[in-house]
């Protein structure tokens, strides 16, 4: 079982990233972009499987989220996102395959249309385009709701649990461990919350800059979609077929948009026979 080492790579205006990397840097490289409000760790044991089938395997936190830095100006914008990813792309080994999940999806489009040449591959998780706007009001209404943080972990796990019904509640809030910190005897999401304010991501603020930016991808493109979304529709994806006429679309009927996490071991077997195949 391959195992895996803590990095930091520069992003973009001196903001530092937090990584794990699995696996041989002279392999094919895949990056891992965790969607908002997640962190690196969200994809499990991704790198692990992902590095033990010979690649290798870069799971990094966005600006403001996990390990990474906060943006000393509170500059969340997507295209900064986007910045960031850039500037870290020579130290992680171009030409590489992006992975991203949702807010993490938007800024691999995003990537790709500012630099072709540094990716081989796409593969797009539970995110399109066009998003459902219950759906996004939904996770946006979740990610908001705590601003003062928990009095344990098991009352973090009842908010989880609570969002997220599809999933059995682990017999354990340990795992949680690794998205929040504690602070002042209190349990606080691991993110800087300023990601979620006027400053931070706004996917769909500008809808014909995205759909500029998928149809500029020429690179053999997945979508993994999640068969329990509330944020991926049936219109939304004949909407991003339409942009990217050779994509391929990959239904996991057991996730909901936290497809990774949801059903770690089909997420991981698609990405890799994707990666690995012709």
């Amino acid at each position: 079982m391959s195992e895996g080492r803590t990095i930091r790579v520069d992003g973009a205006g001196g903001v530092m990233l937090a990584a794990d990397e699995w696996g041989d840097p002279s392999q094919r490289t895949v990056l891992l972009l965790h969607g908002g409000g997640q962190t690196r760790h969200s994809w499990k044991s991704a790198g692990t499987v992902l590095a033990d089938a010979g690649l290798h395997v870069v799971a990094m936190d966005l600006r403001g989220h996990g390990d990474s830095d906060w943006a000393p100006d509170g500059d969340y914008r997507i295209t900064s996102l986007r910045d960031d990813i850039l500037a870290a792309l020579p130290r992680v080994g171009p030409p590489v395959t992006l992975v991203g999940a949702s807010l993490g999806g938007i800024t691999s489009l995003l990537v790709i249309a500012a630099a072709p040449a540094l990716v081989d591959r796409l593969v797009l998780v539970d995110i399109v385009t066009r998003l459902e706007p219950a759906g996004t009001d939904r996770i946006l209404g979740f990610l908001r709701a705590t601003p003062d943080g928990f009095a344990s972990l098991d009352e973090a796990a009842d908010a989880v649990a609570a969002y997220l019904p599809h999933r059995e509640r682990p017999r354990t809030a340990d795992g949680l461990r690794k998205n929040l910190r504690l602070r002042g005897g209190r349990w606080y999401w691991h993110w800087d919350p300023a990601v979620f304010g006027d400053e931070g991501p706004r996917p769909g603020d500008d809808l014909e800059a995205l759909d500029a930016a998928a149809r500029s991808v020429r690179v053999p493109t997945l979508l993994l979609r999640g068969g329990r979304s509330d944020i991926v529709s049936d219109e939304g994806v004949e909407h991003f077929r339409t942009l990217i006429p050779h994509v391929a679309v990959v239904r996991l009927d057991e996730a909901a948009h936290t497809a990774a996490a949801d059903d770690n071991d089909a997420f991981t077997s698609a990405v890799a026979d994707f990666v690995l195949g012709p």
